[in-house]
This record gives structure tokens, sequence and C-alpha cells, in this order.
């Protein structure tokens, strides 16, 4: 039996999806959990506070905190963001790709009915969900 090599999976889907708890349970605890709502969430508080002109500082921090989790040689990495455009993807499938990671994306969909914790409107939801495209095939 061949060994598994270490895994990199992307969990995309619209805020309120369930990705951030899907991300938590597959982690098991184990293995490291990584969003660009971190960047905004205090550590003390927990309170949640998104600053649109600082997104493109929060996305290379979580690319950068997934380069140094795949260098520490973490076995499993899960991000969980919403991930709606292709190129927000790229530079994840290209670290993979240069460290030997499987890579592997998951869209979590809202069909438990939670509401979305960041109180993003119904139309910008709406917006979000036209943007994403779901590939079938290679």
């Amino acid at each position: 039996m061949r060994p598994i090599p270490p895994s990199l999976i992307l969990l995309r889907g619209l805020p309120g999806s369930g990705k951030s708890t899907v991300a938590a349970v597959l982690s098991e605890g184990k293995y490291p959990v990584l969003s660009i709502d971190s960047y905004f969430t205090d550590p003390q508080t927990g309170k949640y506070n998104f600053e649109f002109d600082k997104n493109h500082l929060a996305y290379k921090n979580c690319e950068q905190q997934t380069l140094e989790q795949i260098k520490a040689g973490a076995y499993k990495i899960f991000v969980d963001n919403t991930f709606t455009l292709e190129w927000e993807m790229e530079p994840y499938f290209k670290m993979a790709a240069e460290n030997s990671y499987r890579l592997f994306v998951l869209t979590v969909e809202n069909r438990h009915g939670s509401a979305n914790v960041h109180e993003i409107p119904e139309e910008q939801l709406r917006k979000m969900a036209e943007k994403y495209k779901v590939v079938l095939l290679p």
C-alpha cells in the first residue's frame, strides 16, 4: 500500500454555508484550520470586524500561514474561505503542486438553514452566488 501524501483541503461556500464548522469537524482538532476571517477576528474577544480596505492583506496573511504550515510538514491543512472566484484559489493550487500536497476543493452549501454570522445582506449573497463556478471535469 502506497503512503498517502499530505493534503491541502480548501472549503469554499457562501457566508453562512458552514465552511468553518465543517473544517473544524474534519480537522478533529488535530490539523490546522486557516481562514481569511481570522485576520479580522480579535483573538481576545472573538469579535469579527471586517474592513474591506484590508481584505487584500487578509488574503496574503492566509496564504502565508498556509505556506508556513506546509513548510512545517502539516499532514492535513484546511483553508475555509468563500473562494467565489477561481483566482482566489490559484495560490493554493500552486503551493500544493510545488510542495507535493494533494489538493481537494470541497464546496459547502447551506442546506441546514443557518444565517451567516457576518450579517451579509441577501442581495450581496445573491451576487456572490452568481460568480460561483463549479468545475465538473479537468
